[in-house]
């Protein structure tokens, strides 16, 4: 047994040697490496997006939001939130956006519950937007899979501008305007759907008011 522990010391200490150099390697100075390259070209996106308003941060423009107001009577679990006229609505969350909860409702489309859910949001949305139900948009009855997306269809932003533009006494075509300049096209021109952010478009709508 003795004259092999040198040679088992050897090995031991060559494997410690390389745990220590891939532990530099990889537990520092790569870290270091890509934090300095997010930071020096990404640095808005690497530190999460994040829109301020007189230098406090506000919301972050990757998760969703509601837009709600103030409840009537704050004591009152079960009062329902109603949304606020002034601001541009986001889709339904099956999480209310709470990223603690992210998820959807797991519920097919025959599910009785959820094409109640659908037909209600569909009344609420088109009294709050003065249009038919007909012609209100998928996205503004149904909530996304993560229950975070902060995007809408242009369709569902075009939507509410009068009622936006109603509620800040602003010109409609203003409001519209603004609606253009966040509609993004397709990911790389083929991927997924023109969108609007609609935590972005609210952050510009209050500095623009």
């Amino acid at each position: 047994m003795r004259t092999h522990l040198p040679h088992v010391l050897q090995h031991h200490l060559a494997a410690l040697r390389i745990l220590l150099a891939f532990t530099v390697i990889t537990g520092i100075a790569y870290p270091l490496l890509v934090t300095g390259i997010a930071q020096a070209g990404l640095s808005h996106q690497a530190n999460g997006s994040l829109l301020t308003t007189d230098g406090t941060p506000v919301a972050s423009s990757l998760i969703g939001q509601n837009f709600l107001l103030p409840k009537r009577n704050p004591q009152d679990e079960k009062e329902t939130p109603r949304p606020d006229p002034k601001w541009f609505q986001p889709r339904p969350s099956a999480g209310g956006y709470d990223p603690s909860v992210s998820g959807a409702s797991n519920l097919g489309p025959n599910n009785a519950d959820l094409v109640k859910a659908v037909k209600d949001r569909r009344a609420a949305v088109a009294a709050a937007d003065g249009v038919r139900p007909a012609s209100v948009p998928a996205d503004a009855v149904t909530a996304s899979g993560s229950g975070l997306d902060p995007a809408i269809s242009p369709a569902y932003a075009y939507e509410q501008v009068n009622r936006v533009a109603k509620a800040r006494r602003l010109a409609p075509s203003t409001v519209r305007r603004l609606v253009a300049r966040h509609v993004r096209g397709r990911v790389l021109g083929f991927l997924g759907q023109e969108r609007v952010n609609v935590v972005d478009l609210n952050h510009d709508l209050a500095r623009l008011t």
